[in-house]
């Protein structure tokens, strides 16, 4: 069993589709802003709040050479731009978990916890620049992806039920 990295834009449902993930296989499940906000002894906005986004993109790079080196058997969440870490192919296969913008906004938003999971993503306080890091990013997250799990209208069951197989298959 290799690794698996869960990559996508944030509020895609990497957490939720993780979770179902580990219920139906062997694998354990970390996350990488988890991980982060361990190291920090703080919540990722507060991170890029006093230090800003370089330094977090530095706790990230810091994390991708301690799961390359330490982490196996292991399904990775990670947070929206963990993608830009160089050895990421070296750490597991790669999944992308796709999804419109909107859809996206609107998964967010019809969650009972709405608020806290807006709270918790700084770079969706403005909508139209998170459309345009959108827009930016996903070009990159295909071309990065092993494994490309289309996340729209379906279930966090359904999607890791289809991650499951296409991982299987790919090898």
């Amino acid at each position: 069993m290799k690794n698996i990295i869960l990559i996508g834009f944030m509020g895609v449902g990497k957490g939720s589709v993780a979770r179902e993930v580990i219920k139906l296989s062997d694998y354990v499940s970390v996350d990488t802003d988890d991980l982060i906000e361990s190291m920090e002894n703080k919540a990722v906005k507060k991170i890029f709040a006093d230090s800003g986004e370089e330094y977090f993109r530095s706790l990230e790079k810091k994390v991708s050479h301690w799961l390359e080196k330490s982490v196996k058997n292991t399904l990775i969440s990670t947070g929206g731009g963990f993608y830009k870490q160089k050895n990421l192919k070296d750490i597991g296969v790669v999944v992308f978990l796709d999804s419109s913008f909107d859809k996206i906004l609107e998964r967010i938003n019809s969650h009972p916890n709405a608020v806290k999971k807006l709270k918790k993503r700084p770079l969706l306080e403005d909508l139209k620049k998170a459309r345009e890091l959108y827009n930016e990013r996903l070009p990159q997250y295909k071309a990065l992806a092993d494994v490309v799990i289309d996340v729209t209208d379906k279930s966090a069951l359904e999607c890791a039920k289809e991650l499951l197989s296409k991982v299987k298959k790919h090898g």
